[in-house]
């Protein structure tokens, strides 16, 4: 007898024999990468025979929730199938002891800086979950300890600064042609009176309003550098997006069907390149308080390459979403098993640049 499978994005519309078989085939899949048979379905103790295996196999595929890459083939999960697999069967377990004090001391090592903290958390997600791992980072916008501004050739200068817990960020920046060194010198003074023990955000505005009252008090040239230079120091400017830290790519090319299937991994590591549009994972992990999960084309930045995308945000104190952070790879990736690293490398994350940022906001 056929399974009755009317509403396949709803496992209420499987019956018991239709739900068993189809977590088998994607449970195999998930582990092999190889479309599964009736008969190996049957080996493993479905107790139905080969032909009524293939009779709800049938009916799932009518459904939509699985495929047949071949004729004679076996078959795989499609994109809906692996949905409703994630919604309605994954078992995601806790991390042990071990494996939290583990990417604990990878990410929260003594003396390592937020740069270092973020890209060892890049590092060690795509080596234990073997797909490539993305890390956007938050603008840097700590309480500073010292600031300058160095020319460095015709129409640029460097900005440097040093945050209380010991971060330096360097950033080039235009400046008119001819500005003298005086009011370089100047803004530097200028600043460093103002921002100590805030960070450049915070005194912006402050500053800002400073110049309109009081404008006579510094020179027209440091002036109009601080004015226009501010907002992109103090990461206001909304053409800068968060940095990206991309690491693993060769991973990808590890999955059994990377050799069979290259257009798409080649699609992939092009949309990997394109960080300008990579960024705007920042924004899938904004209204999440967890892990979210995208299959294919749930994601409109990976769904030519096929490719599923877990990621998780990262919070301040506040909850305040500063950062997000994930893997990507495969469809057939090991969600169980990527979930609670996702999740609790995030949490690793907030806590560490909370951590900093109250070490030099008490000036420690």
């Amino acid at each position: 007898m056929s399974a009755d499978i009317s509403t396949p994005t709803s496992i209420a519309a499987l019956d018991a024999r239709a739900r068993e078989i189809f977590r088998q085939i994607v449970e195999t899949y998930l582990q092999t990468g190889e479309p599964v048979g009736s008969r190996t379905l049957s080996k493993q103790g479905a107790n139905l025979s080969p032909a009524s295996i293939r009779n709800v196999m049938a009916d799932l595929s009518a459904a939509g929730l699985l495929d047949a890459p071949h004729i004679s083939a076996g078959r795989i999960p499609t994109q809906q199938g692996l949905r409703l697999f994630v919604d309605s069967f994954l078992e995601v377990g806790n991390l042990s002891e071990s494996e939290r004090r583990d990417i604990e001391s990878r990410i929260a090592g003594t003396g390592r800086s937020i740069d270092d903290a973020l890209s060892e958390a890049s590092e060690m997600l795509s080596g234990l979950a073997g797909g490539a791992s993305i890390v956007a980072t938050p603008h840097r916008d700590s309480p500073l300890k010292h600031i300058e501004l160095v020319a460095v050739a015709a129409g640029q200068a460097l900005v440097v600064m040093v945050s209380e817990d010991g971060d330096i960020e360097n950033r080039i920046i235009s400046t008119p042609l001819g500005l003298p060194a005086t009011a370089l010198l100047e803004a530097t003074n200028f600043l460093n009176a103002r921002v100590r023990g805030r960070t450049l955000g915070q005194a912006a505005e402050s500053v800002l309003e400073e110049l309109k009252r009081d404008r006579a008090a510094l020179d027209d040239a440091a002036a109009r550098l601080i004015e226009g230079g501010i907002a992109e120091w103090s990461g206001e400017d909304p053409e800068r997006g968060p940095s990206l830290i991309v690491r693993g790519r060769a991973n990808l090319l590890t999955d059994p069907q990377a050799t069979a299937d290259l257009d798409r991994v080649r699609r992939l590591f092009d949309d990997l390149e394109n960080k300008k549009e990579l960024i705007q994972i920042l924004d899938l992990a904004k209204d999440a308080q967890a892990v979210r999960i995208f299959i294919g084309s749930e994601n409109p930045l990976f769904s030519l390459s096929g490719s599923s995308l877990i990621i998780a945000p990262y919070m301040n104190a506040e909850r305040k979403v500063t950062g997000a952070l994930g893997v990507i790879g495969p469809t057939r990736l090991n969600y169980a098993r990527i979930i609670p690293v996702v999740d609790y490398t995030a949490r690793v994350v907030g806590r560490l640049l909370d951590e900093r940022n109250r070490r030099g906001g008490d000036g420690r």
